[in-house]
């Protein structure tokens, strides 16, 4: 199909989301929102891990969902179904350049 964009991974686009557990991921913490437990939801946020050099682009990590706990901690969420090496590199960032360990979510 012309236009169509396909996942490498096989996942399919759910409800506005990039794979089908992305979509039940998004519907609970939807829930935890609007339950009080959870504050501050977004989604697709971006985070830059290597600033841009002379010649290159930066790097960035997008976080499915990132939100505050009750005690306003920073949590930024992944639904993994493949861990690849760039994922793993990119994690590692994450953790060195902002202090956020990413929580995964299968």
């Amino acid at each position: 199909m012309r236009g169509c964009r396909v996942n490498k991974f096989g996942a399919k686009k759910t409800n506005g989301y990039d794979s089908k557990a992305e979509a039940k991921r998004g519907f609970e913490l939807g829930l935890a929102l609007r339950s009080g437990v959870i504050q501050d939801l977004q989604q697709q946020v971006r985070f830059e891990l290597i600033p841009p050099q002379e010649g290159e682009r930066p790097v960035h990590y997008i976080a499915d969902f990132v939100y505050r706990d009750l005690n306003g901690k920073l949590i930024a969420e992944d639904v993994k179904g493949v861990r690849t090496p760039e994922y793993v590199i990119k994690r590692k960032l994450m953790l060195q350049v902002h202090g956020i360990r990413i929580r995964e979510v299968a």
